[in-house]
């Protein structure tokens, strides 16, 4: 039996609530991939009697599934070479220069999914930085799917993921090979950790960074959600730190907050500070 429109917008209502991103009705079909495994786990036959036991029994742990379901988790290692050419040749570089005194750097992948991007930028300081062992170096990465940040925390990746992105040197050099995975090595381990946490919602302490990664997650937010998130990034980086978005993405609604620079063919925003 076939969804109704009704039923789909009760769905992208889930999603919205839990997570705030927006689902376009022009991909209703993504629920149909996407739910059906759920909705079998659940008891349903089908997604429309999944949709009539969300609705009538309200079952939090599942409408938490749904959400995470729908979350675009798609990343891979240096995804985006411009980026990381900018963070090589200019960010790092200065970051590394104004904290060379107390040796200690925070770094934040806000949306960083299944952990590649935080893995990235850690082989990227062991590279490029002789001394960075020695550095006081965090690297927190967050996702508001529990699932995703647990397959961070676990560090193993199937070969179609290390072969996306990941140079073979680095990967030889930073991941070890066991069967049909491959994990990240303990030095990589030692710079990074894994929470979950929504960006739409009232944030934990938190530490202030020296640079923040919001990567291809702003998209998906309302204008409001967006206009709440530039304000949280604004709050918890240094006056002297970085932000860096998607290459689609801008910081249309934080012209009161960050300002925009553009170097190595990518641009990049540093807080305005009163």
């Amino acid at each position: 039996m076939a969804c109704t429109e009704a039923d789909y917008a009760y769905l992208r209502e889930i999603v919205l609530k839990q997570s705030a991103n927006l689902v376009d009705p022009s991909r209703n079909a993504l629920f149909d991939a996407k739910l059906i495994p759920i909705a079998k786990m659940a008891g349903a036959s089908n997604l429309k009697d999944f949709v009539r036991l969300l609705q009538t029994d309200r079952p939090a742990h599942l409408h938490r599934a749904v959400a995470e379901a729908m979350t675009v988790n798609e990343t891979s290692f240096f995804r985006d070479v411009k980026t990381f050419d900018l963070l090589r040749r200019a960010i790092l570089p200065e970051l590394v220069e104004r904290r060379r005194q107390e040796r200690r750097l925070r770094i934040w992948s806000a949306a960083s999914s299944t952990g590649q991007e935080a893995y990235s930028l850690a082989m990227l300081l062991l590279e490029h930085v002789p001394d960075i062992e020695r550095w006081d170096v965090k690297i927190l990465g967050t996702d508001i799917s529990q699932r995703v940040v647990a397959y961070a925390q676990r560090g193993r990746y199937r070969r179609l993921e290390v072969n996306r992105g990941l140079p073979a040197r680095m990967l030889l050099k930073y991941l070890i090979r066991d069967e049909e995975e491959w994990g990240v090595s303990q030095n990589l381990r030692n710079l990074c950790e894994f929470q979950q946490l929504n960006l739409t919602t009232p944030m934990p302490p938190l530490p202030t960074f020296d640079l923040v990664l919001l990567r291809n997650v702003l998209l998906y937010f309302s204008q409001e959600d967006r206009s709440h998130v530039f304000a949280t990034m604004h709050r918890q980086i240094a006056p002297d730190g970085y932000l860096l978005l998607g290459n689609a993405e801008q910081a249309e609604e934080s012209t009161s907050l960050f300002e925009a620079e553009f170097s190595a063919e990518s641009f990049f925003y540093r807080p305005l500070v009163d």
